[in-house]
Protein backbone atom coordinates (compact mmCIF):
# COMPACT_ATOMS: atom_id res chain seq x y z
CA UNK A 1 0.00 0.00 0.00
CA UNK A 2 1.62 3.40 -1.04
CA UNK A 3 2.47 5.68 1.17
CA UNK A 4 0.32 9.28 1.75
CA UNK A 5 -1.05 8.75 -1.51
CA UNK A 6 -2.22 12.29 -3.30
CA UNK A 7 -4.48 12.06 -6.32
CA UNK A 8 -3.64 14.91 -8.94
CA UNK A 9 -5.54 16.20 -11.88
CA UNK A 10 -3.79 18.19 -15.09
CA UNK A 11 -3.83 21.41 -13.52
CA UNK A 12 -2.26 20.29 -9.68
CA UNK A 13 0.58 18.58 -11.28
CA UNK A 14 1.03 21.78 -13.83
CA UNK A 15 0.73 24.01 -10.10
CA UNK A 16 2.99 21.62 -8.25
CA UNK A 17 5.53 21.81 -11.00
CA UNK A 18 5.43 26.01 -11.51
CA UNK A 19 5.65 26.03 -7.46
CA UNK A 20 8.72 23.34 -7.26
CA UNK A 21 10.65 25.57 -9.74
CA UNK A 22 10.66 28.82 -7.69
CA UNK A 23 11.28 26.85 -4.68
CA UNK A 24 14.17 25.31 -6.43
CA UNK A 25 15.49 28.82 -7.30
CA UNK A 26 15.36 29.96 -3.05
CA UNK A 27 16.78 26.45 -2.48
CA UNK A 28 19.73 28.17 -4.76
CA UNK A 29 19.98 31.33 -2.63
CA UNK A 30 19.52 29.18 1.03
CA UNK A 31 22.86 26.81 -0.99
CA UNK A 32 24.73 30.40 -1.22
CA UNK A 33 23.62 31.09 2.67
CA UNK A 34 24.85 28.04 3.84
CA UNK A 35 28.41 28.66 2.08
CA UNK A 36 28.37 32.44 3.25
CA UNK A 37 27.90 30.89 6.54
CA UNK A 38 30.59 28.60 6.70
CA UNK A 39 32.78 30.96 4.88
CA UNK A 40 32.22 33.43 7.68
CA UNK A 41 32.98 30.89 10.21
CA UNK A 42 36.07 29.42 8.89
CA UNK A 43 37.37 33.25 8.80
CA UNK A 44 36.72 33.85 12.23
CA UNK A 45 38.50 30.33 12.91
CA UNK A 46 41.16 31.97 11.15
CA UNK A 47 41.48 35.27 12.80
CA UNK A 48 42.65 33.80 15.94
CA UNK A 49 44.00 30.42 14.75
CA UNK A 50 47.23 31.50 16.37
CA UNK A 51 45.37 31.07 19.68
CA UNK A 52 44.35 27.69 18.63
CA UNK A 53 46.07 24.08 18.69
CA UNK A 54 45.81 22.28 15.58
CA UNK A 55 43.03 19.88 15.24
CA UNK A 56 39.84 19.25 13.60
CA UNK A 57 37.93 22.41 14.24
CA UNK A 58 37.55 23.40 10.43
CA UNK A 59 35.90 20.17 10.05
CA UNK A 60 31.92 22.50 10.25
CA UNK A 61 33.01 25.51 8.33
CA UNK A 62 33.96 23.25 5.29
CA UNK A 63 31.01 20.41 5.89
CA UNK A 64 28.61 23.92 5.01
CA UNK A 65 30.93 25.66 2.60
CA UNK A 66 30.84 22.21 0.50
CA UNK A 67 27.02 21.39 1.50
CA UNK A 68 26.24 25.07 0.34
CA UNK A 69 27.89 24.58 -2.99
CA UNK A 70 26.50 21.08 -3.63
CA UNK A 71 22.99 23.04 -2.95
CA UNK A 72 23.64 25.54 -5.58
CA UNK A 73 23.96 22.75 -8.14
CA UNK A 74 21.96 20.00 -7.19
CA UNK A 75 18.65 22.74 -6.69
CA UNK A 76 19.86 24.75 -10.27
CA UNK A 77 19.37 21.50 -11.69
CA UNK A 78 15.85 20.56 -10.05
CA UNK A 79 14.53 23.97 -11.21
CA UNK A 80 15.41 23.18 -14.79
CA UNK A 81 13.80 19.67 -13.96
CA UNK A 82 10.86 21.02 -12.82
CA UNK A 83 10.00 23.70 -15.15
CA UNK A 84 9.77 20.73 -17.62
CA UNK A 85 7.49 18.38 -16.01
CA UNK A 86 4.99 21.59 -16.41
CA UNK A 87 4.70 19.29 -20.56
CA UNK A 88 4.50 15.46 -20.24
CA UNK A 89 6.40 15.16 -23.40
CA UNK A 90 9.78 17.31 -21.66
CA UNK A 91 9.31 14.95 -18.79
CA UNK A 92 10.13 11.84 -20.81
CA UNK A 93 13.57 13.14 -20.98
CA UNK A 94 14.32 13.14 -17.38
CA UNK A 95 12.14 10.35 -16.64
CA UNK A 96 15.12 7.75 -15.75
CA UNK A 97 16.75 10.76 -14.35
CA UNK A 98 14.51 11.60 -11.52
CA UNK A 99 14.67 9.01 -9.10
CA UNK A 100 18.39 8.61 -9.12
CA UNK A 101 18.23 12.86 -8.37
CA UNK A 102 16.25 12.20 -5.91
CA UNK A 103 17.91 10.00 -4.06
CA UNK A 104 21.18 12.12 -4.61
CA UNK A 105 18.93 14.87 -3.10
CA UNK A 106 17.98 13.00 0.18
CA UNK A 107 21.94 12.44 0.83
CA UNK A 108 22.37 15.90 0.99
CA UNK A 109 19.98 17.20 2.85
CA UNK A 110 20.75 14.51 5.51
CA UNK A 111 24.44 15.91 4.85
CA UNK A 112 22.82 19.31 6.07
CA UNK A 113 21.29 18.38 8.73
CA UNK A 114 24.64 16.59 9.93
CA UNK A 115 26.19 19.78 9.48
CA UNK A 116 23.56 21.62 11.66
CA UNK A 117 24.34 19.00 14.54
CA UNK A 118 27.94 19.30 14.42
CA UNK A 119 27.19 23.18 15.21
CA UNK A 120 26.19 21.96 18.45
CA UNK A 121 28.70 19.44 18.82
CA UNK A 122 31.99 20.95 18.10
CA UNK A 123 31.88 22.62 21.81
CA UNK A 124 33.89 20.40 23.14
CA UNK A 125 36.61 20.24 20.73
CA UNK A 126 36.93 23.57 20.28
CA UNK A 127 37.46 24.28 23.98
CA UNK A 128 40.25 21.48 23.93
CA UNK A 129 41.72 23.52 21.34
CA UNK A 130 41.36 26.85 22.65
CA UNK A 131 42.79 25.83 26.63
CA UNK A 132 45.95 24.72 24.66
CA UNK A 133 46.09 27.27 22.06
CA UNK A 134 45.97 29.88 25.00
CA UNK A 135 48.47 28.17 27.34
CA UNK A 136 51.28 28.32 24.73
CA UNK A 137 50.35 31.04 23.10
CA UNK A 138 50.60 33.12 27.30
CA UNK A 139 53.87 30.65 27.75
CA UNK A 140 55.15 32.62 24.70
CA UNK A 141 53.96 36.03 25.63
CA UNK A 142 57.91 37.41 26.34
CA UNK A 143 59.56 35.97 23.69
CA UNK A 144 59.17 39.05 21.47
CA UNK A 145 62.35 38.79 20.01
CA UNK A 146 61.77 34.69 18.82
CA UNK A 147 60.76 34.77 14.86
CA UNK A 148 57.70 32.96 14.79
CA UNK A 149 56.35 33.92 18.21
CA UNK A 150 57.46 37.50 18.37
CA UNK A 151 53.62 38.55 17.48
CA UNK A 152 52.16 36.69 20.49
CA UNK A 153 52.45 39.42 22.49
CA UNK A 154 50.43 41.77 20.39
CA UNK A 155 47.93 39.08 19.69
CA UNK A 156 47.37 38.26 23.71
CA UNK A 157 47.22 41.69 24.24
CA UNK A 158 44.46 42.73 21.99
CA UNK A 159 42.26 39.64 22.93
CA UNK A 160 42.25 40.28 26.65
CA UNK A 161 41.59 43.80 25.65
CA UNK A 162 38.89 43.26 23.10
CA UNK A 163 37.41 39.78 24.90
CA UNK A 164 37.28 41.16 28.40
CA UNK A 165 39.37 38.66 29.49
CA UNK A 166 42.73 37.55 31.58
CA UNK A 167 44.82 34.61 31.40
CA UNK A 168 43.84 31.55 29.89
CA UNK A 169 41.44 30.21 33.41
CA UNK A 170 41.85 33.71 34.48
CA UNK A 171 44.41 36.34 35.77
CA UNK A 172 46.16 33.89 37.83
CA UNK A 173 47.39 32.14 34.95
CA UNK A 174 50.07 34.86 34.84
CA UNK A 175 51.62 33.99 38.24
CA UNK A 176 52.56 30.20 36.73
CA UNK A 177 54.62 31.70 34.11
CA UNK A 178 57.33 34.13 33.09
CA UNK A 179 55.76 36.64 31.00
CA UNK A 180 58.23 39.15 31.09
CA UNK A 181 61.33 39.06 29.03
CA UNK A 182 64.76 38.92 30.58
CA UNK A 183 65.83 41.99 28.52
CA UNK A 184 63.78 44.07 30.90
CA UNK A 185 64.91 42.53 33.65
CA UNK A 186 67.42 44.31 36.28
CA UNK A 187 70.25 41.75 37.08
CA UNK A 188 71.84 44.14 39.48
CA UNK A 189 68.60 43.80 41.50
CA UNK A 190 69.35 42.00 44.80
CA UNK A 191 65.04 41.66 44.86
CA UNK A 192 64.90 39.76 41.08
CA UNK A 193 68.02 38.06 41.46
CA UNK A 194 66.16 36.33 44.29
CA UNK A 195 63.28 35.82 42.73
CA UNK A 196 65.26 33.65 40.04
CA UNK A 197 67.27 32.31 42.94
CA UNK A 198 63.79 31.15 44.81
CA UNK A 199 62.12 29.73 41.81
CA UNK A 200 63.56 25.63 40.57
CA UNK A 201 63.61 26.34 37.06
CA UNK A 202 65.23 29.83 37.41
CA UNK A 203 61.55 31.92 36.25
CA UNK A 204 60.99 35.49 37.30
CA UNK A 205 57.50 34.78 38.89
CA UNK A 206 54.97 37.94 40.36
CA UNK A 207 52.05 38.26 41.04
CA UNK A 208 50.66 40.44 38.39
CA UNK A 209 49.52 40.53 34.90
CA UNK A 210 49.76 42.68 31.45
CA UNK A 211 48.66 45.88 31.43
CA UNK A 212 45.69 44.22 29.01
CA UNK A 213 44.49 42.41 31.73
CA UNK A 214 42.87 45.95 32.85
CA UNK A 215 39.16 47.17 33.38
CA UNK A 216 39.58 51.03 32.02
CA UNK A 217 36.01 51.35 34.10
CA UNK A 218 37.94 50.73 37.41
CA UNK A 219 37.51 53.99 39.67
CA UNK A 220 40.91 53.91 40.50
CA UNK A 221 44.35 53.48 38.78
CA UNK A 222 44.83 49.73 37.65
CA UNK A 223 46.61 47.52 40.32
CA UNK A 224 48.69 44.95 38.17
CA UNK A 225 51.67 43.99 40.38
CA UNK A 226 50.86 42.65 43.98
CA UNK A 227 47.61 41.48 43.26
CA UNK A 228 46.86 39.26 46.23
CA UNK A 229 49.03 41.43 48.83
CA UNK A 230 46.31 43.86 50.62
CA UNK A 231 48.98 45.06 52.92
CA UNK A 232 51.02 46.24 49.66
CA UNK A 233 48.19 49.01 48.21
CA UNK A 234 46.33 51.66 50.38
CA UNK A 235 42.47 50.29 50.94
CA UNK A 236 42.68 47.59 48.70
CA UNK A 237 40.86 43.65 48.62
CA UNK A 238 41.81 41.93 45.98
CA UNK A 239 38.86 39.67 46.67
CA UNK A 240 35.84 42.56 46.20
CA UNK A 241 38.36 44.32 43.52
CA UNK A 242 36.07 42.85 40.60
CA UNK A 243 36.33 45.76 38.56
CA UNK A 244 40.10 46.41 38.97
CA UNK A 245 41.15 43.71 36.14
CA UNK A 246 39.10 41.52 34.00
CA UNK A 247 37.98 38.30 35.82
CA UNK A 248 36.96 36.17 33.16
CA UNK A 249 39.54 33.60 31.78
CA UNK A 250 39.93 34.36 27.32
CA UNK A 251 39.26 30.36 27.03
CA UNK A 252 35.90 31.03 28.21
CA UNK A 253 35.30 34.19 26.23
CA UNK A 254 36.47 32.76 23.32
CA UNK A 255 34.32 29.84 23.83
CA UNK A 256 31.19 31.57 24.71
CA UNK A 257 31.95 33.80 21.41
CA UNK A 258 32.31 31.03 18.96
CA UNK A 259 29.30 28.92 20.74
CA UNK A 260 26.75 31.92 20.06
CA UNK A 261 27.84 32.39 16.36
CA UNK A 262 27.44 28.04 15.89
CA UNK A 263 24.10 28.23 17.58
CA UNK A 264 23.06 31.45 15.02
CA UNK A 265 24.27 28.97 12.28
CA UNK A 266 22.92 25.70 13.79
CA UNK A 267 19.25 27.38 13.75
CA UNK A 268 19.90 28.50 10.24
CA UNK A 269 21.06 25.23 8.83
CA UNK A 270 18.34 23.41 10.59
CA UNK A 271 15.57 25.87 8.71
CA UNK A 272 17.35 25.26 5.98
CA UNK A 273 17.06 21.56 5.76
CA UNK A 274 13.33 21.81 6.78
CA UNK A 275 12.89 23.83 3.79
CA UNK A 276 15.24 21.99 1.27
CA UNK A 277 13.14 18.59 3.11
CA UNK A 278 9.87 20.12 2.15
CA UNK A 279 11.08 20.75 -1.62
CA UNK A 280 11.98 17.01 -1.85
CA UNK A 281 8.85 15.67 -0.76
CA UNK A 282 7.18 18.23 -3.38
CA UNK A 283 9.80 16.40 -6.03
CA UNK A 284 8.45 12.79 -5.17
CA UNK A 285 4.93 13.86 -5.33
CA UNK A 286 5.55 15.30 -8.43
CA UNK A 287 7.72 12.30 -10.08
CA UNK A 288 5.11 9.79 -9.39
CA UNK A 289 2.74 11.59 -10.43
CA UNK A 290 4.17 12.04 -13.94
CA UNK A 291 5.53 8.30 -13.98
CA UNK A 292 1.75 7.22 -13.22
CA UNK A 293 0.18 9.76 -15.84
CA UNK A 294 2.54 7.98 -18.83
CA UNK A 295 1.51 4.57 -17.59
CA UNK A 296 -1.43 5.61 -17.88
CA UNK A 297 -1.11 6.58 -21.42
CA UNK A 298 -3.89 9.80 -20.49
CA UNK A 299 -1.73 12.74 -20.16
CA UNK A 300 -4.70 14.68 -19.57
CA UNK A 301 -6.68 12.41 -16.93
CA UNK A 302 -5.98 12.47 -13.00
CA UNK A 303 -2.71 10.21 -11.78
CA UNK A 304 -1.93 9.22 -8.21
CA UNK A 305 1.20 10.24 -6.32
CA UNK A 306 3.10 9.24 -3.37
CA UNK A 307 6.27 9.35 -1.14
CA UNK A 308 6.57 5.54 -1.00
CA UNK A 309 5.34 3.32 -3.61
CA UNK A 310 5.12 0.49 -0.63
CA UNK A 311 4.82 0.36 3.13
CA UNK A 312 7.28 1.52 4.99
CA UNK A 313 8.34 -2.05 6.05
CA UNK A 314 8.26 -3.34 2.93
CA UNK A 315 10.55 -0.90 1.38
CA UNK A 316 13.24 -1.21 4.50
CA UNK A 317 12.80 -4.99 3.64
CA UNK A 318 13.22 -4.53 -0.26
CA UNK A 319 16.19 -2.14 0.29
CA UNK A 320 17.98 -4.83 2.60
CA UNK A 321 17.86 -7.79 -0.14
CA UNK A 322 19.06 -5.12 -2.39
CA UNK A 323 21.95 -4.62 -0.08
CA UNK A 324 22.67 -8.55 0.59
CA UNK A 325 22.34 -9.43 -2.97
CA UNK A 326 25.52 -6.66 -3.66
CA UNK A 327 28.02 -8.44 -5.13
CA UNK A 328 25.99 -11.63 -6.08
CA UNK A 329 24.89 -11.05 -9.52
CA UNK A 330 27.76 -13.76 -10.98
CA UNK A 331 26.85 -16.17 -8.86
CA UNK A 332 24.36 -19.08 -10.65
CA UNK A 333 20.53 -18.32 -9.51
CA UNK A 334 19.21 -21.78 -7.62
CA UNK A 335 15.36 -20.28 -7.69
CA UNK A 336 12.90 -22.16 -9.65
CA UNK A 337 14.99 -24.84 -10.37
CA UNK A 338 17.39 -23.14 -12.61
CA UNK A 339 20.37 -24.79 -12.31
CA UNK A 340 23.57 -24.88 -14.09
CA UNK A 341 22.73 -25.93 -18.04
CA UNK A 342 26.34 -27.74 -17.72
CA UNK A 343 25.61 -29.70 -14.69
CA UNK A 344 24.64 -33.36 -15.58
CA UNK A 345 26.07 -33.44 -18.87
CA UNK A 346 27.28 -36.62 -20.09
CA UNK A 347 31.08 -36.71 -20.65
CA UNK A 348 31.79 -37.69 -24.57
CA UNK A 349 35.21 -39.00 -23.57
CA UNK A 350 37.06 -37.02 -26.45
CA UNK A 351 39.75 -37.11 -24.89
CA UNK A 352 40.21 -40.97 -25.71
CA UNK A 353 40.77 -42.01 -29.22
CA UNK A 354 40.53 -45.57 -30.50
CA UNK A 355 44.46 -45.76 -31.68
CA UNK A 356 45.55 -49.57 -32.72
CA UNK A 357 48.40 -49.88 -30.93
CA UNK A 358 51.36 -51.93 -32.40
CA UNK A 359 52.71 -54.85 -30.84
CA UNK A 360 56.54 -54.55 -30.47
CA UNK A 361 58.07 -58.05 -31.36
CA UNK A 362 60.49 -59.76 -28.81
CA UNK A 363 64.02 -59.86 -29.09
CA UNK A 364 65.19 -63.53 -29.67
Amino acid sequence: MAVLKVKFTKTKRDKLAQILWILNWVSVVSGIILFSLGLFLKIEIKKRNELMAKGDINSVPNMLISVGVIACVINFLGGKICYDCSDANKFSRWKLVMLPYIVCTFCFTFCILVGAVMCYTMRNELEESLYLGLRDAIKFYKDTDIPGRCFLKKTVDLLQIGFHCCGNNGFRDWFEIQWVSPRYLNMASKEILDRLKSNVDGKFLVDGVPFSCCNPSSPRPCIQYQLTNNSAHYNYDFLTEELNIWMKGCREALLDYYTGIMRSIGIAALLIWLFELSVLIGVRYLQTAMKNVLLLGDLEGESDGWLLENSFVETAKYNINIIKNLGKANQISTVSGMNDPNINVQNTDCDKTNITTKSIPAAR
